[in-house]
Protein backbone atom coordinates (compact mmCIF):
# COMPACT_ATOMS: atom_id res chain seq x y z
CA UNK A 1 0.00 0.00 0.00
CA UNK A 2 1.64 3.10 -1.16
CA UNK A 3 1.25 6.05 1.63
CA UNK A 4 1.59 9.58 1.05
CA UNK A 5 4.85 10.41 3.55
CA UNK A 6 4.29 14.07 3.09
CA UNK A 7 0.27 14.02 3.62
CA UNK A 8 1.62 11.55 7.05
CA UNK A 9 4.37 13.32 8.39
CA UNK A 10 1.93 16.73 8.50
CA UNK A 11 -0.80 15.48 9.87
CA UNK A 12 1.17 13.89 12.53
CA UNK A 13 2.35 17.60 13.03
CA UNK A 14 -1.24 18.71 13.14
CA UNK A 15 -1.77 15.88 15.99
CA UNK A 16 1.64 17.10 17.92
CA UNK A 17 0.56 20.64 17.99
CA UNK A 18 -3.29 20.23 18.93
CA UNK A 19 -1.75 17.70 21.53
CA UNK A 20 0.24 20.83 22.87
CA UNK A 21 -2.46 23.13 23.02
CA UNK A 22 0.18 25.32 20.28
CA UNK A 23 -2.06 25.70 17.65
CA UNK A 24 -6.07 25.95 17.12
CA UNK A 25 -7.04 23.47 14.92
CA UNK A 26 -4.29 23.27 12.71
CA UNK A 27 -3.13 25.96 10.43
CA UNK A 28 -7.21 27.41 10.02
CA UNK A 29 -6.60 29.83 12.47
CA UNK A 30 -5.12 33.03 13.28
CA UNK A 31 -5.01 36.06 15.50
CA UNK A 32 -5.20 33.65 18.73
CA UNK A 33 -8.36 31.69 17.18
CA UNK A 34 -10.68 34.63 15.49
CA UNK A 35 -11.19 33.69 11.86
CA UNK A 36 -10.10 35.95 9.03
CA UNK A 37 -12.75 37.26 7.21
CA UNK A 38 -12.72 34.05 4.35
CA UNK A 39 -12.37 31.69 6.74
CA UNK A 40 -15.46 32.71 8.50
CA UNK A 41 -17.66 32.87 5.34
CA UNK A 42 -16.15 29.40 4.90
CA UNK A 43 -17.38 28.52 8.16
CA UNK A 44 -20.56 30.48 7.74
CA UNK A 45 -21.23 28.64 4.17
CA UNK A 46 -20.70 24.94 5.73
CA UNK A 47 -23.09 26.06 8.59
CA UNK A 48 -26.10 27.41 6.02
CA UNK A 49 -25.70 23.99 3.76
CA UNK A 50 -26.47 21.67 6.00
CA UNK A 51 -30.18 21.85 7.20
CA UNK A 52 -33.69 22.49 5.89
CA UNK A 53 -34.32 26.27 6.94
CA UNK A 54 -31.08 27.86 7.00
CA UNK A 55 -30.55 27.08 3.70
CA UNK A 56 -33.00 29.11 2.77
CA UNK A 57 -33.58 31.79 4.91
CA UNK A 58 -31.74 35.47 3.93
CA UNK A 59 -27.72 35.24 5.87
CA UNK A 60 -26.81 38.61 6.52
CA UNK A 61 -23.22 38.34 7.52
CA UNK A 62 -22.68 41.36 10.08
CA UNK A 63 -19.43 43.09 11.19
CA UNK A 64 -20.77 44.13 14.45
CA UNK A 65 -23.18 42.90 17.31
CA UNK A 66 -25.88 45.09 16.15
CA UNK A 67 -27.33 46.01 12.50
CA UNK A 68 -30.30 47.97 11.10
CA UNK A 69 -31.86 46.96 7.87
CA UNK A 70 -33.76 49.94 6.17
CA UNK A 71 -36.93 48.87 4.73
CA UNK A 72 -38.98 50.86 1.90
CA UNK A 73 -42.10 49.70 0.77
CA UNK A 74 -46.10 51.06 -0.50
CA UNK A 75 -48.47 49.41 1.35
CA UNK A 76 -51.44 50.98 -0.72
CA UNK A 77 -52.20 51.77 -3.91
CA UNK A 78 -50.10 54.55 -6.20
CA UNK A 79 -51.76 54.85 -9.45
CA UNK A 80 -54.30 57.74 -9.73
CA UNK A 81 -56.35 58.60 -12.49
CA UNK A 82 -54.20 61.02 -14.81
CA UNK A 83 -55.33 64.81 -14.42
CA UNK A 84 -55.37 66.75 -18.25
CA UNK A 85 -52.53 67.37 -19.75
CA UNK A 86 -50.00 69.86 -18.16
CA UNK A 87 -51.76 69.41 -15.08
CA UNK A 88 -49.42 67.57 -12.01
CA UNK A 89 -51.22 65.64 -9.59
CA UNK A 90 -52.81 67.60 -6.44
CA UNK A 91 -50.34 66.82 -2.96
CA UNK A 92 -53.22 64.49 -1.02
CA UNK A 93 -52.71 62.61 -4.68
CA UNK A 94 -48.97 61.92 -4.30
CA UNK A 95 -47.79 58.94 -3.04
CA UNK A 96 -45.09 58.56 -0.35
CA UNK A 97 -42.89 55.20 0.61
CA UNK A 98 -43.25 53.65 4.05
CA UNK A 99 -40.18 53.38 5.80
CA UNK A 100 -39.27 51.47 8.73
CA UNK A 101 -36.22 49.26 10.05
CA UNK A 102 -35.68 45.77 11.50
CA UNK A 103 -32.90 45.72 14.20
CA UNK A 104 -30.34 42.62 13.95
CA UNK A 105 -28.85 42.44 17.65
CA UNK A 106 -27.01 39.40 18.22
CA UNK A 107 -25.97 37.38 21.36
CA UNK A 108 -23.46 35.26 21.83
CA UNK A 109 -23.69 31.07 21.70
CA UNK A 110 -20.60 28.72 22.53
CA UNK A 111 -19.79 25.26 22.14
CA UNK A 112 -17.42 22.70 23.54
CA UNK A 113 -16.15 19.72 21.88
CA UNK A 114 -13.82 17.08 22.93
CA UNK A 115 -11.83 15.03 20.62
CA UNK A 116 -10.30 11.98 22.38
CA UNK A 117 -6.36 11.41 21.06
CA UNK A 118 -7.33 8.11 20.01
CA UNK A 119 -9.66 9.24 17.60
CA UNK A 120 -6.93 11.86 16.11
CA UNK A 121 -4.66 8.93 16.14
CA UNK A 122 -6.72 6.27 14.54
CA UNK A 123 -7.40 9.05 11.32
CA UNK A 124 -4.54 10.46 11.31
CA UNK A 125 -3.33 8.73 7.90
CA UNK A 126 -6.70 9.95 6.21
CA UNK A 127 -5.11 13.08 5.59
CA UNK A 128 -7.69 16.82 5.53
CA UNK A 129 -7.85 16.67 9.51
CA UNK A 130 -8.27 19.87 9.99
CA UNK A 131 -11.32 19.77 6.99
CA UNK A 132 -13.04 16.73 8.62
CA UNK A 133 -12.89 18.09 12.04
CA UNK A 134 -14.38 22.05 11.27
CA UNK A 135 -16.39 20.31 8.86
CA UNK A 136 -18.65 18.28 11.90
CA UNK A 137 -17.97 20.99 13.74
CA UNK A 138 -19.86 23.24 11.83
CA UNK A 139 -22.11 21.17 10.74
CA UNK A 140 -23.70 20.81 14.35
CA UNK A 141 -23.57 24.11 14.95
CA UNK A 142 -26.00 24.84 11.65
CA UNK A 143 -28.40 21.74 13.60
CA UNK A 144 -27.81 23.40 17.14
CA UNK A 145 -28.84 27.09 15.39
CA UNK A 146 -31.71 25.79 13.41
CA UNK A 147 -33.38 24.62 16.52
CA UNK A 148 -32.63 28.36 18.17
CA UNK A 149 -33.85 30.03 14.67
CA UNK A 150 -37.09 27.77 14.82
CA UNK A 151 -37.56 26.51 18.67
CA UNK A 152 -36.38 29.97 20.79
CA UNK A 153 -38.49 31.10 23.32
CA UNK A 154 -37.40 33.27 25.92
CA UNK A 155 -39.26 32.30 28.16
CA UNK A 156 -37.65 28.87 28.05
CA UNK A 157 -36.72 26.78 30.90
CA UNK A 158 -33.93 25.58 28.50
CA UNK A 159 -31.12 28.80 28.71
CA UNK A 160 -30.11 28.47 25.15
CA UNK A 161 -33.43 28.64 23.51
CA UNK A 162 -34.23 31.15 25.95
CA UNK A 163 -31.57 33.28 24.28
CA UNK A 164 -33.65 34.45 21.20
CA UNK A 165 -37.08 34.22 20.32
CA UNK A 166 -37.45 32.29 17.12
CA UNK A 167 -39.65 32.42 14.04
CA UNK A 168 -42.73 30.18 16.00
CA UNK A 169 -42.95 32.62 18.80
CA UNK A 170 -42.41 35.41 16.63
CA UNK A 171 -45.33 34.33 14.15
CA UNK A 172 -48.37 36.29 16.08
CA UNK A 173 -50.47 37.97 13.55
CA UNK A 174 -51.72 35.26 11.61
CA UNK A 175 -52.46 32.17 13.71
CA UNK A 176 -54.71 29.02 12.27
CA UNK A 177 -55.57 26.79 15.21
CA UNK A 178 -56.12 23.00 14.99
CA UNK A 179 -56.66 22.01 18.03
CA UNK A 180 -59.20 19.52 19.05
CA UNK A 181 -59.48 15.54 19.57
CA UNK A 182 -57.26 14.11 16.46
CA UNK A 183 -60.03 12.39 14.00
CA UNK A 184 -59.45 13.92 10.91
CA UNK A 185 -55.95 13.26 8.91
CA UNK A 186 -53.33 15.46 8.10
CA UNK A 187 -55.08 16.81 4.67
CA UNK A 188 -55.65 19.82 2.21
CA UNK A 189 -57.86 21.47 4.99
CA UNK A 190 -54.51 22.61 6.47
CA UNK A 191 -52.55 23.83 3.34
CA UNK A 192 -56.26 25.63 2.53
CA UNK A 193 -56.44 26.87 6.06
CA UNK A 194 -53.01 28.70 5.69
CA UNK A 195 -53.23 30.22 2.06
CA UNK A 196 -56.61 31.65 3.58
CA UNK A 197 -54.98 33.33 6.10
CA UNK A 198 -52.09 34.93 4.38
CA UNK A 199 -52.58 38.45 3.55
CA UNK A 200 -54.01 38.24 -0.47
CA UNK A 201 -50.98 40.88 -1.06
CA UNK A 202 -48.45 37.99 -0.42
CA UNK A 203 -50.28 35.01 -1.72
CA UNK A 204 -49.69 35.94 -5.38
CA UNK A 205 -46.56 33.72 -5.77
CA UNK A 206 -47.00 30.55 -4.38
CA UNK A 207 -43.52 29.05 -5.27
CA UNK A 208 -41.81 31.29 -3.35
CA UNK A 209 -43.18 30.45 -0.01
CA UNK A 210 -42.67 27.67 1.96
CA UNK A 211 -44.97 25.56 4.45
CA UNK A 212 -42.19 24.64 7.03
CA UNK A 213 -43.72 21.38 9.03
CA UNK A 214 -41.95 18.32 10.69
CA UNK A 215 -40.77 15.07 8.72
CA UNK A 216 -44.20 13.44 10.60
CA UNK A 217 -46.50 16.08 9.27
CA UNK A 218 -45.29 15.51 5.79
CA UNK A 219 -45.33 11.88 6.15
CA UNK A 220 -49.10 11.77 7.11
CA UNK A 221 -49.62 14.33 4.63
CA UNK A 222 -48.10 11.93 1.74
CA UNK A 223 -49.91 9.09 3.20
CA UNK A 224 -53.27 11.06 2.77
CA UNK A 225 -52.49 11.30 -0.93
CA UNK A 226 -51.06 7.46 -1.60
CA UNK A 227 -54.61 6.50 -0.66
CA UNK A 228 -55.47 7.64 -3.65
CA UNK A 229 -56.70 4.99 -6.46
CA UNK A 230 -54.91 7.28 -8.93
CA UNK A 231 -51.46 7.22 -10.34
CA UNK A 232 -50.68 10.20 -8.12
CA UNK A 233 -51.52 7.07 -4.95
CA UNK A 234 -49.17 4.67 -6.33
CA UNK A 235 -46.34 7.41 -7.23
CA UNK A 236 -46.91 8.39 -3.36
CA UNK A 237 -46.56 5.16 -2.52
CA UNK A 238 -43.27 4.02 -4.26
CA UNK A 239 -41.54 7.54 -4.51
CA UNK A 240 -40.55 10.32 -2.47
CA UNK A 241 -40.96 13.60 -4.34
CA UNK A 242 -41.36 17.53 -3.83
CA UNK A 243 -44.77 18.19 -2.01
CA UNK A 244 -46.92 21.34 -2.03
CA UNK A 245 -50.15 22.79 -0.38
CA UNK A 246 -52.21 24.61 -2.85
CA UNK A 247 -49.34 25.31 -5.22
CA UNK A 248 -47.13 26.29 -2.24
CA UNK A 249 -43.63 23.46 -1.94
CA UNK A 250 -44.29 21.54 1.85
CA UNK A 251 -40.09 21.19 3.10
CA UNK A 252 -39.95 19.05 6.19
CA UNK A 253 -37.63 20.59 9.07
CA UNK A 254 -35.82 17.52 11.15
CA UNK A 255 -36.71 20.20 14.42
CA UNK A 256 -40.29 21.48 13.61
CA UNK A 257 -43.04 20.22 16.48
CA UNK A 258 -45.23 17.89 14.73
CA UNK A 259 -48.02 20.50 16.31
CA UNK A 260 -47.22 23.08 14.76
CA UNK A 261 -46.00 24.58 10.93
CA UNK A 262 -44.97 28.06 9.68
CA UNK A 263 -45.40 29.31 5.68
CA UNK A 264 -43.77 32.49 5.16
CA UNK A 265 -41.23 33.44 2.14
CA UNK A 266 -37.67 31.84 3.13
CA UNK A 267 -35.75 35.48 2.05
CA UNK A 268 -38.36 36.76 5.04
CA UNK A 269 -36.71 35.30 7.58
CA UNK A 270 -33.61 37.48 8.06
CA UNK A 271 -30.43 35.44 10.09
CA UNK A 272 -27.38 37.52 11.04
CA UNK A 273 -24.49 35.69 11.98
CA UNK A 274 -21.14 38.22 13.13
CA UNK A 275 -18.17 37.39 11.47
CA UNK A 276 -16.03 37.76 14.18
CA UNK A 277 -16.11 33.58 15.03
CA UNK A 278 -13.57 32.39 17.51
CA UNK A 279 -12.49 29.05 17.61
CA UNK A 280 -9.67 27.57 20.26
CA UNK A 281 -8.38 24.90 21.17
CA UNK A 282 -6.58 23.44 24.44
CA UNK A 283 -5.99 20.12 25.68
CA UNK A 284 -7.00 17.61 28.76
CA UNK A 285 -3.89 15.81 29.65
CA UNK A 286 -5.77 14.23 32.55
CA UNK A 287 -8.87 13.15 30.19
CA UNK A 288 -6.37 12.90 26.82
CA UNK A 289 -8.79 15.06 25.08
CA UNK A 290 -8.87 18.16 22.53
CA UNK A 291 -11.00 20.80 23.58
CA UNK A 292 -12.46 22.75 21.15
CA UNK A 293 -14.56 25.87 21.53
CA UNK A 294 -16.54 27.88 18.98
CA UNK A 295 -18.15 31.52 20.01
CA UNK A 296 -20.23 33.26 17.60
CA UNK A 297 -22.95 35.68 17.84
CA UNK A 298 -26.26 35.56 15.81
CA UNK A 299 -29.77 36.83 15.67
CA UNK A 300 -33.37 35.87 13.57
CA UNK A 301 -36.19 38.46 12.69
CA UNK A 302 -38.63 38.35 10.31
CA UNK A 303 -38.87 41.12 7.69
CA UNK A 304 -42.45 41.17 7.54
CA UNK A 305 -44.08 39.58 10.37
CA UNK A 306 -47.51 40.50 8.63
CA UNK A 307 -46.42 37.83 5.87
CA UNK A 308 -46.30 34.91 8.18
CA UNK A 309 -48.84 32.31 8.76
CA UNK A 310 -48.83 29.89 12.20
CA UNK A 311 -50.41 26.52 12.14
CA UNK A 312 -50.70 25.33 15.45
CA UNK A 313 -52.59 22.23 17.08
CA UNK A 314 -51.55 19.55 14.43
CA UNK A 315 -51.52 15.62 15.34
CA UNK A 316 -49.59 13.19 13.43
CA UNK A 317 -53.00 11.15 13.17
CA UNK A 318 -55.21 14.33 11.85
CA UNK A 319 -57.48 16.96 13.58
CA UNK A 320 -60.88 18.12 14.27
CA UNK A 321 -62.09 21.79 13.96
CA UNK A 322 -60.19 24.74 12.95
CA UNK A 323 -59.94 28.37 14.31
CA UNK A 324 -58.77 31.24 12.58
CA UNK A 325 -56.68 34.49 14.29
CA UNK A 326 -55.23 37.49 12.89
CA UNK A 327 -54.32 40.44 14.60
Amino acid sequence: MLINKKLLATNREILQKLQKGDISVGDLLTNGGLLNPEQANKFIRTIIDAPTILNEVRTVPMNSPKLEINKIGFGTRILKAAPASGTALTAANRSEPTTSKVTLDTDEVIAEVHIPYDVLEDNIERGNLEDTIMFQIAERVALDLEELLILGDTTSADTYLALKDGILKQATSHVVDFSGIPTQPINKAIWKAANKAMPNKYIRNRDALRHYVSPDVETEYVDTLADRATNLGDDKTQFWNPNRGFGVPIRSAALMPDDKTIMTFPKNIIWGVQRKIMIESDRDIRSRVIIIVVTLRIDVKFEEEDSVVKVTGLHPNGTTTTTTTTT
